[in-house]
């Protein structure tokens, strides 16, 4: 993709330049180069969108499932023949490797695909005779004009847990990408605009706050998707359900995996490096702290400083490569801010990554650490690093190790690595987390199951993919009916 300094367009009914001064520069987090300049967005491109967006909905709401979903079928076709160029401009802006932004756009186009049972998925239900003569049935219809507000850190992936069941359940969406990684949307939707879909039923607004508080606020906006920070998706879920809206807003997390002595030492360790460090640790279901139960102790803490010692840093571009940088300067100094913070308060420092080489300085690097005997008053043992930071705390039983999680305020993900049935039921019985894994490090739902964070982790109560998708994205009307045989013999 060619590179350009003007900034980059809004697609509203059609794409549309921006006329805002205030842009924001898109920087390469692994050599520091500018790659695109990005409009921050004002409340006359958000209007402009809803307008585009409200003008289709009627005759979208309309044109029969099955004929939306033809649409979805073309767009997983352009994204399989693009694959590779998504793939790379996701590496350029984001930094993660080659091999993970190819995942990643693997899990949005099952998201594309899972859409297209829309036919079957939006169907509602009924009942003859719930009365004499009388009849009952349940609809399903859409919302109208909807909107998804999408991270830095999946951007191939997120926007497309949204924009799918929305269009396929008859809505008409706006995506606002998140504006530190707006080049992947942007080419997407130039793929998009191949698909001849009508003008308005999918829109792109480019911004920051003020682009989140105007969706936010607009009347004719019926539904928010949040996918953040835990501060901010409590405060879209507030403003959102403030003014009336549907509001699906998922936020941040402290994963923890337990591990128990019977756990194949050798497939544990392997599985948790990839889930700790995988993305630079950048991702809401990265395992953050492992609670090592007993006789584990000893030989995973060996195991986990040779493996995470041995992981190839650098631009994820580059063969071989097994971790990329985090996303800007100001992420690296935080999260080497809260190393520090964690060893000031007693953790023992095994693998300190906060010196990512005097080769790499022109870009966001930081290496693996590994921080052992976190006390649990530390900062750092609740605090979302969001960085390649593992902390290893110690439990003498499964039971200690339960409460150590149950005592965390997050609830997105939690894993146990066992060989015992037992153990693994009690743990997905008890442990308050919304994802579970069993012998996993990235519990990640399949596109056909809901993304299932709890407590601080989500706020709402439908999620995204799957039937919940097509729960959020649809208004149930129910319907009974009377039609007496006198009347039919009227005519």
């Amino acid at each position: 993709m060619s590179r350009s300094f003007q900034p980059l367009r809004h697609y509203a009914g059609g794409w549309r330049a921006s006329d805002v001064k205030d842009c924001a520069d898109v920087i390469n987090p692994a050599n520091g180069e500018k790659l695109a300049r990005v409009p921050l967005g004002a409340k006359k491109d958000v209007d402009a969108a809803v307008q585009a967006a409200a003008s289709a909905f009627p005759e979208w709401r309309r044109t029969p499932p099955e004929e939306r979903i033809q649409y979805l079928f073309k767009l997983k076709q352009l994204f399989e023949r693009h694959l590779e160029e998504l793939a790379q401009i996701c590496t350029e802006e984001n930094g993660k490797t080659l091999a993970e932004s190819r995942a990643e756009l693997r899990r949005a186009i099952e998201n594309v695909e899972v859409a297209c049972g829309v036919p079957t998925l939006m169907q509602g239900y009924n009942l003859e005779d719930v009365a004499a003569g009388i009849d009952e049935m349940m609809i399903r219809q859409p919302l109208g004009v909807v909107a998804a507000i999408t991270p830095f850190n999946f951007p191939a992936m997120i926007p497309f847990w949204f924009l799918p069941y929305a269009i396929a359940c008859g809505n008409t969406f706006i995506l606002k990408p998140s504006e530190r990684v707006p080049l992947t949307s942007q080419r997407a939707f130039e793929f998009i605009e191949e698909l001849d879909l009508p003008p308005g039923v999918v829109n792109l607004v480019h911004g920051g706050k003020t682009v989140v508080d105007v969706l936010l606020e607009h009347p004719q906006v019926q539904a928010i998707s949040f996918v953040g920070s835990t501060p901010v998706a409590k405060y879209v879920y507030a403003k959102a359900a403030a003014q009336g809206k549907r509001a699906q807003c998922q936020g941040g997390a402290k994963n923890h995996v337990l591990i128990l002595p019977d756990a194949d030492l050798d497939a544990t360790t392997r599985i948790v490096t990839d889930s700790a460090f995988g993305c630079a640790g950048q991702r809401c279901l990265a395992i953050s702290v492992a609670v090592v139960v007993g006789q584990a102790q000893k030989e995973f803490t060996k195991a986990m400083v040779d493996a995470a010692g041995s992981i190839r840093v650098g631009n994820g571009l580059d063969p071989g490569v097994q971790m990329g940088p985090v996303i800007t300067r100001e992420s690296k100094a935080r999260i080497a801010d809260l190393i520090g913070q964690g060893v000031k308060d007693g953790a023992d420092m095994l693998l300190d990554g906060r010196n990512g080489g005097s080769a790499q300085s022109a870009g966001n690097f930081l290496n693996p650490t590994l921080l052992d005997n976190l006390p649990p008053l530390s900062e750092l043992s609740h605090t979302e690093i969001f960085g390649p930071v593992l902390s290893l705390v110690h439990a003498e039983t499964l039971e200690d190790g339960i409460d150590t999680i149950r005592r965390n305020s997050y609830g997105n993900m939690a894993s146990i690595f066992t060989t015992s049935g037992a153990a693994a039921r009690k743990f997905r019985y008890e442990v308050p987390a919304g994802n579970i894994g069993v012998n996993i490090g990235v519990a990640a739902p399949m596109a056909y199951f809901p993304f299932s964070g709890w407590r601080d982790s989500f706020f709402g109560t439908v999620h995204g993919q799957g039937r919940d998708a097509i729960e959020f994205y649809t208004h149930k009307k129910v319907v009974v009916e009377r039609w007496p045989e006198e009347w039919s013999r009227r005519f």
